[in-house]
C-alpha cells in the first residue's frame, strides 16, 4: 500500500529555485512524483525579518508510511544543508508533510514529530493557493481547501505570486 501525500515545499536562501528543482527532479526520479504546482512568491511568515520565500507543492504516491516521506522530505532538506535554528527563520530548504492517504483514507496523527493533517497548513495561504491550483478538489481535514483559502486574510492571499519559472518539465500538473 503506497501513502499519497501533499508536500509544501519552500526556501529563501541560496538558490531556492534550483533547490525546489532539485525536490521535484528526486521526487520524479524516485517515481513517487504525480503533480507540481507552480512557484510562487510568498512574503515570510511568523515574524522573522528575512527575504521572500519561493513556494511549491508536490504530491506523491511514495510506497512506504506517512513517516517514511517525512524522512525522504529531511533526506532532501540535509541535501540542501537545511539548518533548523530560528524557528520560521530563513532556509534553504522546507519540506513539510501537508497530509497523507493510506489506502485513500486519510492519516491522522498527534506525533510532535509528524502531526497530521498539518496542523497550521490552512492558515497559510502560500501552502492553499498551490495546492488548490493542482487539485481543485483537494480537502484538508475533510474541509475543501478552497473554503479553508476562502477564509484567510485576502491581503495573505494576494501576497503570493505565482512566478513563471517552471519547476518540472512542461509546467504544473495535476494530481494524477
Amino acid at each position: 500500500m503506497s501513502c499519497r501525500a501533499v508536500l509544501s515545499i519552500g526556501g529563501n536562501q541560496g538558490d531556492a529555485l534550483s533547490l525546489l528543482r532539485g525536490v521535484v527532479d528526486a521526487a520524479a526520479a524516485d517515481g513517487i512524483l504525480r503533480a507540481v504546482s507552480s512557484v510562487y512568491a510568498t512574503p515570510p511568515w511568523g515574524g522573522v525579518e528575512q527575504d521572500d520565500f519561493l513556494n511549491a507543492v508536490l504530491v506523491v504516491d511514495h510506497p512506504g508510511s506517512p513517516t517514511d516521506v517525512l524522512e525522504w522530505g529531511f533526506a532532501r532538506e540535509r541535501a540542501a544543508g537545511r539548518t533548523r535554528e530560528v524557528r520560521w527563520g530563513p532556509r534553504t530548504l522546507d519540506v513539510d508533510v501537508v497530509t497523507a492517504e493510506l489506502g485513500g483514507e486519510p492519516v491522522a496523527s498527534d506525533d510532535p514529530r509528524l502531526t497530521l493533517p498539518h496542523p497550521r497548513a490552512a492558515e497559510r495561504a502560500f501552502v492553499m493557493v498551490p495546492w488548490l491550483e493542482i487539485d481543485p478538489a483537494a480537502r484538508l481535514d475533510g474541509v475543501p481547501v478552497r473554503e479553508c483559502l476562502d477564509a484567510l486574510d485576502p491581503g495573505d492571499v494576494a501576497a503570493v505570486r505565482r512566478l513563471p519559472d517552471p519547476l518540472a518539465p512542461g509546467g504544473p500538473g495535476g494530481v494524477t
